[in-house]
């Protein structure tokens, strides 16, 4: 094991940031995304159901085969990381979406009217009262997609676009088993690299949290 580390060191970097790459752009543009059409299914009540019914059909969709249709509709190569970055988007929008409307929709209205009482106009009480008060339900959710993510981009080795995944093909056509044990600890080393930092800024920008925890 540590002499095909060794041996194979700049195959093995090379493949984990590209799956770095692969994970972590899909989850910012996702959670950008995800946010005000989060935002939209709770200012407007009878947009709810139907966002959360379509973002619910899109997340069902098996990953291989989005992964295959991807490039014959904004018309990229089958073997462009843009296949990955996209579909791993839609994924990431269809499964925040639902987690930032509830987490608005848990906002209790009192705290809303004593805000707009002090003199908060929408977009400030939205960004200064609503949503530090969502971030736990919203950070919990990303922690989920951030996780997921880092799974999927795996099953991209199959098209020839996957990152660590590389590392899995490569071991099953060789029947080597160090290459798959690599990519495997890597895969989860980085899962819970991502799930820590995540935490430990919901920590940092909901503090009232712990101190409610503590109570």
């Amino acid at each position: 094991m540590i002499d095909y580390v060794i041996a194979n060191e700049n195959v093995i970097l090379a493949a984990l940031s590209q799956h770095i790459m692969l994970a972590l752009v899909p989850i910012v543009l996702g959670a950008l995304i995800a946010l005000p059409i989060g935002f939209l299914a709770v200012r407007y009540g009878w947009l709810y159901h139907p966002l959360l019914n379509v973002s619910g059909l899109l997340y069902s969709i098996p990953s291989l085969a989005l992964f295959l249709i991807i490039p014959g509709i904004i018309g990229t190569k089958i073997l462009s990381p843009i296949n990955i970055i996209v579909a791993l988007t839609v994924y990431t929008v269809a499964l925040l979406v639902r987690v930032v409307a509830d987490g608005l929709r848990s906002v209790d209205g009192i705290v809303t009217q004593a805000a707009s009482a002090m003199g908060y106009r929408r977009i400030r009480r939205f960004f200064e009262v609503e949503l530090p008060i969502a971030l736990p339900v919203m950070l919990a959710g990303l922690r989920v997609a951030t996780v997921a993510n880092i799974s999927l981009v795996s099953v991209g080795a199959l098209i020839g676009v996957g990152g660590l995944g590389a590392l899995f093909t490569r071991g099953l056509q060789l029947r080597y088993l160090d290459p798959i044990i690599v990519g495997i600890v890597l895969s989860v080393l980085l899962a819970v690299l991502c799930d820590l930092v995540i935490v430990l800024v919901q920590r940092r920008l909901t503090p009232w949290t712990r101190v409610k925890g503590r109570s």
